[in-house]
């Protein structure tokens, strides 16, 4: 049975709802509810406008309900309206933080310390970033268990790093960092902190206020809201000293032939018409994590992490990444069949109904140290089961039949 807190929400999204499938690749990109998809609807079909420079109907309505969802995506973290700059996605957002205040930042002969357990957009940017002022990119390692050592990390903070950059909750491993400790230890040490949150949103309360958050990083489509829009929290005083990132409309206070002036952030940040309709499809979605309640979300969360740490090592040859405490982690599960390619596995449980991911994740760094090139996973939302765990378990018996493994 599901956990009571979330009964019946399976139907309120409508490709789970009518294909039957066990979707279970909420980790990629989540499924949409009714509520978002409606709202996004409503904008297109009866105030459909350009934002910030109307002042006809349609035009108000359409700048207000953006600026109202920016209020609600900020109030969902404990964020301000003024520290919350929409983005794309969240790879766009770190990389807003890479070029601006890298760019203005970093120098030659610099540290900035990253993890083993990081997405490649946490990565890359920092690469990029290294490369551009002569810095130097290292790394905190990874334990058996799947957690930080954060004695590498204490190490690396005595060397005095710019930034260090830490995923919240890793797509692979399931691993919830202690971002609120490691904020402390790198403030501490004088460095700033970034966050890739976009796998934390979705499971738990986060407040960024009280992680001490200078910037975290997020996505829409990860957390039931539409793909094409992301999300920045910036602490206000390091927005107001970067440059921008994306030079054009909106973002300038005064523009003359030679030179520009820019708005105060989070308008800074936003060159161009913003994404309105994704937007407002967002604050739906905020508006549906928050009518069930994040509590609620992160009970479901722990029963299901805690059932699949359960039934999977039940299946011969399975082996499961990452820690075995289910609240160390939110519930996903990146795992192995003996003999098997990931990509096989997965090619067979879709067969069966149950939809997971193969590949390395954009996380090769953490394939490397795991010892494996690729995995498959497993990823659960508030609309997934425990029967959806069970149809899991069945179809991988169903991959040990095809490769003649019992």
């Amino acid at each position: 049975m599901s956990a009571p807190a979330i009964s019946g929400v399976a139907g309120e999204f409508p490709v789970v709802s009518s294909t039957g499938l066990a979707y279970l690749d909420s980790a990629a990109t989540s499924q949409t509810p009714l509520a978002v998809i409606e709202a996004m609807d409503a904008y297109y079909r009866e105030y459909r406008a350009s934002i910030h420079r109307g002042v006809y109907d349609l035009a108000t309505r359409a700048t207000d309900a953006y600026e109202a969802a920016r209020v609600k995506v900020a109030a969902l973290v404990n964020s301000s309206p003024g520290e919350l700059i929409f983005t794309r996605n969240a790879t766009e957002a770190i990389n807003l933080v890479a070029y601006s205040w890298g760019g203005a930042n970093l120098r030659e002969g610099d540290l900035v310390v990253v993890t083993e357990m990081e997405h490649h957009s946490n990565i890359v940017p920092w690469q990029l970033a290294a490369q551009r002022a002569g810095a130097t990119l290292a790394y905190v390692g990874v334990d058996d268990e799947g957690l930080l050592e954060l004695d590498e990390l204490d190490a690396l903070l005595e060397r005095g790093p710019k930034l260090v950059g830490v995923v919240h909750a890793s797509n692979v491993l399931g691993t919830i960092n202690p971002v609120a400790e490691i904020t402390r230890r790198a403030h501490d040490a004088g460095a700033v902190v970034m966050i890739d949150g976009s796998q934390a949103v979705p499971h738990l309360p986060v407040d960024v206020r009280e992680i001490d958050a200078d910037f975290y990083a997020w996505t829409g489509h990860k957390m039931y809201g539409p793909t094409g829009i992301g999300l920045l929290h910036g602490r206000r005083s390091l927005l107001e000293e970067m440059p921008p990132f994306i030079g054009g409309g909106h973002m300038i206070a005064r523009v003359s032939e030679q030179t520009s002036s820019y708005a105060e952030p989070p308008a800074k940040f936003e060159a161009g018409t913003g994404a309105v309709a994704e937007a407002i499809g967002l604050a739906a979605a905020c508006d549906f994590l928050t009518g069930i309640g994040m509590d609620a979300v992160w009970e479901h969360d722990q029963q299901l992490a805690a059932y699949v740490l359960e039934r999977l090592p039940e299946v011969p040859g399975v082996t499961v990444h990452g820690p075995r405490d289910p609240a160390a982690r939110v519930a996903l599960a990146s795992f192995a069949v003996e003999g098997v390619h990931p990509h096989d596995v997965a090619e067979i449980l879709g067969s069966q109904g149950v939809c997971v991911r193969a590949g390395h994740h954009c996380a090769q760094p953490l394939m490397r140290r795991l010892g494996v090139p690729a995995s498959s996973r497993a990823s659960f939302a508030i609309h997934s089961t425990r029967e959806e765990v069970d149809r899991l378990v069945d179809a991988l018996g169903r991959v040990r039949e095809v490769f003649q493994l019992d």
